[in-house]
């Protein structure tokens, strides 16, 4: 029976296999473009709301991938047994199906990264970005030079069986009555200029993502690439230097909606107010003499990277709001950025957390503006869109606040997977 049936799908395979690489094609080239797109800043604040069906968008198309892979897999005997002899082709085939792979399983454990666990996301998005940056070049180079005006019709492999035989019988003729061939032929010249062309084009872009991922900033890059210019610079206290928590591990992906801003004595201040009964504002150098503690947390972003053993300085929120005096009438606390346009908001529950902090430091220097400094919110058992960066003013509030990606449909309660909901 199971042979029957497999005899009824392998039937007419090389028309099956012509179609099963189209499709492919086209889904391979939505999710890379919508890949990029969820990736990039500029589409990030362009698309709005739309991100966030675009990302759905992508993740269906990824499940949708799976069908034409197995479809693949149940001819995949019959096309290995055409491709003997032809040792480039089946590492072609096996570099495809590698790269399909594990595109598609690191994927759908981003997708329920809930489910696996920020650990699981963080290894799952360091493998999707690899085959992202090794797959994308060997795709583009695989799907021109394979085009008609490229590929020699002799050496294509997925072709329909009346198209085979036919083929097979003028290859052998071709062969007895071949002249003797140039060394370099024009498409072979196309080839390798294409090839040189996506190296120069993406070669950069990958050497400076794997440089991320396989070296951190020492202390000295870390502060000369702080466009901050605050003074004076906050004393670290014992705990944080040398940090308590051995250094952050991991890697801080930089994601904003507008420009990164930068501060100066002159143009920063920070401010406590709304429904409170003492309104606070700081300048710089009244706001580094204001006492701090230390903690050690773990940042997670909803995107699947995760930065873990952070040591943070800084204000606990709660102490902020026993300073200025929480009106009855209060019932949420909003945050605002000096990018003049990010928001968010937490209950008063939420805020009065032990770890929720108003961080100054991390490991022991100045949170850098990249980073969200000089001061930025961190709300440790909350995906990080929660900690608000370049936060400013704090706001008490009546009613509901609905933040910028609360806005676009993100989570308003943005609990981490088995932390108690408050």
């Amino acid at each position: 029976m199971l042979k029957q049936s497999l005899a009824r799908i392998r039937k007419g395979y090389g028309k099956k296999l012509i179609s099963i690489h189209a499709w492919n094609a086209w889904l391979v080239l939505f999710l890379a473009v919508s890949g990029l797109m969820l990736l990039g800043a500029f589409w990030r604040e362009w698309l709005g709301e739309g991100r966030v069906w675009l990302k759905w968008g992508h993740i269906l198309a990824g499940l949708v991938l799976l069908l034409p892979v197995v479809y693949y897999l149940l001819l995949a005997a019959k096309h290995w047994k055409r491709l003997k002899g032809k040792p480039a082709q089946k590492a072609n085939v096996i570099t495809v199906l590698t790269l399909l792979f594990g595109w598609i399983v690191s994927g759908i454990v981003l997708w329920q990264y809930k489910a696996f666990g920020p650990r699981a996301a963080n290894a799952a998005l360091l493998a999707h970005d690899l085959f992202t940056w090794i797959g994308l070049p060997i795709i583009i180079y695989h799907s021109i030079t394979r085009t008609r005006w490229l590929k020699e019709p002799d050496k294509r492999s997925i072709r329909p069986e009346q198209e085979t035989k036919v083929a097979a019988v003028s290859n052998r003729t071709e062969k007895w009555l071949t002249q003797p061939q140039p060394i370099y032929t024009r498409r072979g010249f196309l080839k390798a200029a294409i090839g040189a062309g996506l190296a120069v084009t993406l070669g950069p872009t990958f050497v400076r993502w794997m440089g991320q991922w396989l070296q951190l900033p020492s202390a000295g890059e870390s502060a000369a690439a702080n466009a901050n210019r605050l003074l004076p610079d906050p004393v670290p206290l014992p705990q944080s230097s040398p940090p308590i928590g051995g250094g952050a591990e991991g890697h801080f992906r930089i994601y904003t909606v507008t420009d990164i801003p930068s501060f100066d004595n002159s143009n920063w201040s920070f401010k406590v107010d709304g429904l409170v009964d003492n309104k606070l504002n700081w300048n710089w150098e009244q706001f580094v003499k204001l006492q701090r503690e230390v903690q050690v947390s773990d940042f997670h972003c909803i995107t699947g990277w995760s930065v873990y053993k952070n040591t943070w300085e800084g204000i606990p929120l709660a102490k902020l709001m026993d300073m200025a005096g929480v009106q009855n009438t209060a019932t949420s606390v909003k945050f605002y950025s000096g990018d003049g346009v990010y928001t968010d908001s937490l209950t008063l529950e939420q805020a009065r957390m032990d770890d929720v902090l108003v961080a100054v430091m991390h490991d022991g220097r100045p949170i850098t503006n990249e980073l969200g400094g000089p001061v930025r919110l961190i709300v440790p058992q909350m995906y990080a869109y929660k900690s608000v960066k370049w936060l400013n003013r704090i706001e008490l509030i009546e009613g509901e606040h609905i933040g910028y990606w609360e806005q676009r449909g993100y989570d308003v309660d943005a609990w981490l997977p088995g932390k108690v909901k408050i």
